[in-house]
């Protein structure tokens, strides 16, 4: 994943850990998904318990994985809303790597 955006210069990463919320969105999503579908389906005798379980493994396996960066998008986009990044006006954002080589530059 990129360290900011390549069009507004946004830090995505505002401190270690700061993704793990997006994996509560994503696991969150897929067991609603799961504990919404798997009672319907079964009761509804769609498919065989035996092909429903196995489906419902594999779903629980494939879709996170496929969520993955559509819930880091969403942790971002929440983040931001919540918590929106303080911006001066007055002069363009830097990227975190940008001003951290233009201050080691500085300082040589």
């Amino acid at each position: 994943m990129h360290t900011s955006c390549s069009h507004c210069e946004h830090v995505f990463e505002r401190e270690p850990g700061f993704f793990l919320g997006s994996v509560y969105i994503n696991y969150g999503l897929t067991a609603l998904i799961i504990c919404v579908a798997y009672p319907i389906l079964l009761f509804r005798e769609a498919i065989t318990s035996r092909a429903l379980l196995i489906s419902a493994t594999v779903f629980m396996m494939v879709f996170p994985v496929w969520f993955f960066r559509y819930a880091r998008a969403l942790w971002c986009g929440f983040d931001e809303w919540v918590d929106p990044v303080k911006t001066d006006t007055s002069k363009p954002v830097l990227s975190a790597a940008k001003s951290s080589k233009e201050n080691q530059e500085q300082s040589s």
